[in-house]
């Protein structure tokens, strides 16, 4: 878990960074700053470390089999061995970034480069390197006197509460491409653009990489096999996706046999999935473990992608989170329809 309550800035620098597809330019700030002023510092902080809560780490990958080769690996440890290093290095990595901002669909916006100490993490505490860029302007009004008058003025500027691309680098394990968290609130091709080819980095093989895949494999079998065209009800599939994740909610380390005892159940079912899993891994060249600890981060963040909605016809739709023995299908001839019978107790 990340605290970065006793958090300091101890160096920033801004660069701007064009568009180079449409003929934009990169400008460089000739040197550092730190504000005097201990609200700007404050907000500051708030506006670069707040977003960061999950425990979703990724890790630099090595270029032509050398980690020194992947350029921002490079630079923010020749910043980590030598802080006199800071600035030059941040005008190298704002260099690869705009090599990288090559598409009409990349926004420019201001580099920021941040020197943090005292990062609290589960290894301990230590420096850490933030790598930030703004991209969305919004227009705030403005209060002014003039001449005993109250007045309004409008001026553009950045919304603290609106992280646009985001990455923090902390000093360890950097034999294996540091600890890094990242936030992109772009599209996935602008993800790519700032996680990929501008950082080059890896999800970390970690609790939070193992829940996520799992559940996700979990949803793809539903969508893919535990489906209509092998005569499965909307209702049962609901009802898996339903079991899967109230199993991860309660387990605090997932068990591959539980899960399948529990979840899967019947044997032919556990078949199906073990052959689906088999191939889900093999074309996405990701092993998972049979067994691994929970992460609530990532049992939260997935959980908004499985979907809860029995669709009927264009009349009605059916949110179900509990237990598929409460439902009944049924069909009725006199008006040739189907119909579902519903259990429940309290009605609000």
């Amino acid at each position: 878990m990340i605290n970065f309550e006793n958090c300091e800035i101890s160096n920033i620098v801004i660069h701007n960074i064009g568009n180079k597809y449409d003929g934009g330019e990169l400008t460089v700030s000739d040197k550092c700053f730190l504000p005097d002023d201990p609200n700007v510092v404050g907000l500051l902080k708030n506006y670069f470390l707040s977003p960061f809560k999950k425990d979703a780490f990724y890790n630099f990958l090595p270029y032509e089999d050398e980690l020194m080769n992947n350029p921002v690996y490079g630079a923010v440890t020749d910043i980590f061995n030598n802080e006199a290093s800071f600035y030059v290095q941040s005008v190298f990595m704002a260099q690869h970034l705009f090599e990288q901002s090559n598409n009409p669909n990349i926004k420019a916006g201001e580099l920021y480069v941040v020197h943090f100490r005292n990062c609290n993490i589960e290894e301990g505490v230590c420096d850490a390197i933030g790598i930030f860029k703004s991209e969305t302007k919004d227009t705030f009004l403005k209060i002014v006197m003039n001449q005993n008058t109250y007045q309004l003025e409008s001026e553009s500027g950045i919304n603290i509460r609106k992280l646009d691309k985001a990455c923090i680098i902390f000093n360890t394990h950097a034999e294996s491409g540091y600890k890094v968290s990242i936030l992109d609130k772009t599209n996935t091709k602008e993800a790519i653009y700032w996680t990929t080819d501008f950082l080059g980095l890896q999800p970390t093989n970690d609790s939070y990489f193992q829940t996520a895949n799992y559940l996700n494999l979990c949803k793809d079998f539903v969508k893919d096999i535990y489906n209509k065209e092998n005569d499965v009800p909307r209702a049962d599939q609901i009802d898996m996706l339903n079991r899967s994740l109230n199993f991860f909610k309660e387990a605090e380390v997932f068990s591959e046999d539980r899960f399948k005892e529990e979840v899967v159940r019947e044997p032919e079912v556990i078949n199906a999935f073990e052959n689906f899993k088999k191939q889900y891994e093999e074309e996405k060249e990701l092993p998972l473990s049979n067994t691994f600890p929970v992460s609530d981060f990532a049992v939260k963040d997935e959980k908004k992608y499985f979907r809860h909605v029995l669709k009927l016809d264009k009349n009605f739709h059916v949110y179900i989170h509990g237990q598929r023995k409460y439902i009944e299908k049924g069909y009725d001839t006199a008006r040739d329809m189907n119909y579902y019978k519903l259990y429940f107790r309290d009605e609000e």
